[in-house]
This record gives C-alpha cells, structure tokens and sequence, in this order.
C-alpha cells in the first residue's frame, strides 16, 4: 500500500446514522405530507424551530453539567453557554410557548417535523438521528382538547394508509394510577415506578409474572432475577381487578369506564381521571370515532413519568413481518398525551398542553411491514434513451415534453449503449423507456418500451426467437403522440400499484 493509499480516510458513516435513499425518503415525505394535511385541515399551524437548544432548555434530557454530551450531542457556543441538537420536538415547544405566549393566539395549535438526535448506543432498528411529526395545542385544559388531538391521529393514521381496524389508538389516564397508590398507601417513588413497569409487562407476562413482580420480585427462564415492588397485598389485588377491567378489545369505551369504577380502590384521584376520561368519550363519539379507532385501556402505563393526564399510545393490528420473512409483532407506532408542566421550568407555572407523536420512519417501517407500502415512491423517471450526439436535440425535445406535461422524466447522460441504458432504466425503476433512433426520427415515430408490461409478458415466454419476434411491452406511436402514450404506460402503472 502506498504512503497516499494509506493515509486516505475509510468511507464510513458514523455508527447510528443511516445513509437513506429515494424510495425510503420519498415515502417518509409523502407521509408526511399526507398527515400535514390533516392537521393543517384541523387547523394547526406548522411550527419549525431550529436544530439547537440551549441545554438547560431540554427540561429532563438536560445533561448533567459535568458530562454536556450525556444523551444529547452538545457544544460550547463562543459565550460559553451550552447547546444541544433537539432531543424531541416537544422541549422546543416549550422554549417557543413560554418566549412568545403574550403574542400567541391562546389556545395555540401547532404541529411540526423534522430530525431529532440522541447521544445514546445504536442498535438494530435504533439511531442517532430520525425524524418525528408532533402535532400539540397548548392552552386548553379541556378534555375536548384531548379527544381531538386524538381524533386527529386517527385520521392521520388513515392518511396515511391505516384505517380503523388496522390500527387502534388505546386511551388510558395516569391518575388512574396516581389514584390508585394514594389509596393504597404507597407514595415512595421508586416503589411505584417498579410496579409500573411491572404491569407494563402484562401483555407479555400476563397477571402470574405481573403479580410477582409486584411483589418479591421474578425469576425469568434464563435465570435472570427481577426485583419486585414489594407492593402491599391488597394494593396488587387493586391491581389486580384494575387490569382486568381491561377485558378483551370487545367492551365499548363506556363499558371499560364502568368496569374500572367497579374495581374500586381508585381514590379521589382515580374517580377524577375516569371523569376526564368519560367527558373524551362523549367528545369522541359526537365526532364519531368509532369504537374500533379509539379505545379505552388502562393498562397502559408508558410514559407515565411524563404525562400528568390522559396518555395515549398508537398500535399497529396488521400482521407484519421482518426482514427475514417471520411473523413479528410491531407494537407501537405512536404516541401521546396532557403534560401540563410543559412550561412550567420557564415561568415556574403550569400550562396545559396536550399532543401526539409518530417516527416518520418507524411508521414507513410499520407500513412496509405490513404490506403497505407506498409502491408509487419506487417508481423512477421516464428515461429516454441516447444513441447519437447529432441527434440530442431530438432527446432533449422529447424530456422536455414529458417534464412540460407533468411526467418524471430523465436524458440518459452517461456513455453506455443501448443495453446498458435499458440495464440502467429498470434500476431506476422506470416504468417506460423512450427510443428515438435513426429510425423512428425518419418515420416521424417514437418506440415506447413500457417496461413493467414488458417484464410480466417476457416471464410466460421461454424461447429467445419468440421473445425477438414479439417485443413485449414495446409500443409504437407517431411522434406526436410521445406525451400521451408514456401517459397512459404510467396511469397505468400508478392504477397497478
């Protein structure tokens, strides 16, 4: 290896950031678009702030100020104050409601998107830098502030290809639970947050491994022991009735209201969360949710840390598979809820504020799993194929025709024959390749090669004569009509997909 070989940098990405190409970006924008839309139409306005905040304003991502790059990717400005690229949207609303309240429009509705980072260790399906949409109205006390933001993820939802009965939005309060340990007694922190997480394994451990979490602790078939909560008896058996109130998916929002109540145990605390949660009900069905959109679920504790009221968490129903082709269970592809803190560390007072979140590309990920991906993303330009330099005015005339009328569509600009640019438009997905030779250029014609016709008729034919004399997928049309045959090759690809 020679001296300048040696010294050259190795072409590397760092470890959690991802290189993305066309189809995986053009899906990721046209999601987002479809759910812009939606909010936009339910009259929240777009919000962009920029991709540093001081780091004192990331609120409980504030690093320790000893280690400034704890969990966030920090540096030191030339006045010495710290920043940080945004941990999640939702600090940089704060910072921008307690900066601007006075002038803001009161409610104020705002959504917005864009990349967050995270200093912490990449994994398979886990990275530095992603993309969130958040959608928040800040302001409004109001249940009904609640029961909208979560009709509106629904609709999202369904923008984005996801209707009801696909995907579920499951409602849940945290007072409930708040309610719940007041009245049995238990108030140290840590004890709560065990037995949290304990029945946040329920789904998966069912009531025998949540209830001994709840107690001395739990220990699994790898030999690996949990610590329990050490929860008074009485509290689990709470506990208990509590998640059983839950029931099958098959009880209407009303129902699972009354069967909580009927577990009792809930406190002064607990019976105002299932009000709150009763007066999202009324505000859902008069904007007729239905009841297989939007669900009520009380064992839902994620995120109870954060949230001070009603919590609510986003669950893809469609069978899904991995890479590998195995049936996978996706989980969550979306979240939210009140947090009525937000800019309290600002002001010292509380402001009530309400929203929902998504990861663009974790729900392009859940899309694509479950079949639905939007196939239109990976369709490429028309190509037009190069054969002379003396006829490239030809060329160019025909691109810009297909461009003029609204047609993706590209010159072959490379060196390569005929074979080769035929090689290069399936790569790029092209759904037609356009040939102007000498030929056609005298005839006054064009040769359209309609590539995906041409792929499907070629796999029923066997013989290479047979293939020469019928040239599937290959049409010819007078020169005039270039604009409106590639058209209907491509309505007809799009109508396909």
């Amino acid at each position: 290896m020679t001296e300048d070989a040696a010294s050259r940098p190795e072409a590397r990405a760092p470890r959690g950031f991802a290189d993305r190409r066309g189809r995986d970006l053009v899906t990721e924008r046209r999601l987002v678009q479809r759910v812009s839309e939606v909010y936009e139409r339910w009259g929240f306005e777009p919000l962009d702030t920029g991709a540093f905040e001081y780091a004192d304003a990331l609120g409980k991502f504030l690093p320790d100020a000893d280690r400034p790059n704890e969990g966030v990717f920090a540096l030191q400005d030339d006045d010495d104050q710290w920043m940080a690229l945004r941990y999640d949207l939702t600090a940089p609303l704060a910072r921008f409601a307690a900066q601007n309240w006075e002038t803001l429009p009161k409610p104020f509705r705002r959504y917005a998107f864009g990349s967050v980072w995270r200093n912490e260790k990449p994994g398979p399906g886990r990275f530095r830098e992603f993309v969130q949409c958040d959608a928040d109205t800040v302001g409004s006390d109001r249940p009904e502030a609640d029961a909208e933001i979560i009709a509106m993820a629904c609709e999202g939802l369904q923008a984005a290809g996801l209707p009801a009965g696909q995907a579920v939005i499951r409602v849940s309060n945290r007072k409930l639970f708040d309610g719940l340990f007041e009245a049995g007694g238990v108030t140290d922190p840590i004890q709560k947050l065990t037995a949290l997480r304990a029945i946040d394994k329920f789904d998966r451990l069912g009531w025998e491994g949540v209830s001994l979490l709840l107690g001395e602790g739990r220990l699994d078939e790898s030999g690996d022991y949990t610590k329990g909560a050490n929860v008074p008896k009485a509290v689990a058996a709470t506990i208990e009735a509590f998640l059983a109130s839950a029931g099958d998916g098959a009880l209407s929002r009303a129902d699972t209201l009354n069967r909580i109540a009927q577990a009792g145990g809930l406190g002064a605390t607990g019976e105002s969360a299932l009000q709150e949660l009763a007066a999202i009900d009324r505000a859902l069905s008069a904007m007729r949710v239905s009841e297989d959109a939007v669900r009520f679920d009380p064992t839902i504790v994620r995120g109870l840390e954060y949230y001070t009221g009603a919590v609510f968490e986003a669950d893809l129903l469609l069978e899904t598979i991995d890479d590998k082709g195995r049936a996978v269970r996706f989980g969550s592809i979306g979240g939210g809820g009140r947090y009525d803190d937000l800019v309290a560390r600002f002001t010292g007072e509380r402001l009530p504020a309400t929203g929902f979140s998504f990861g663009v590309s974790r729900l392009a990920s859940a899309l694509r799993a479950a079949g639905r991906g939007d196939d239109e993303a990976v369709r490429g330009p028309v190509v037009v194929i190069v054969f002379s330099q003396d006829d490239m005015q030809h060329y160019l005339d025909a691109v810009s025709e297909l461009r003029s009328a609204g047609i993706a569509a590209e010159l072959y600009l490379g060196r390569a024959g005929m074979k080769a640019q035929m090689k290069y438009a399936d790569r790029r997905g092209a759904p037609a390749a356009v040939i102007l030779g000498g030929d056609e250029i005298a005839a006054g014609q064009v040769t359209i090669k309609d590539l995906d016709a041409g792929r499907a008729l070629a796999a029923g034919i066997s013989d290479n004569e047979a293939w020469k004399a019928e040239r599937p997928g290959q049409r010819i049309a007078p020169r005039a009509e270039l604009v409106a045959t590639v058209r209907a090759i491509v309505d007809a690809a799009r109508t396909a997909s």
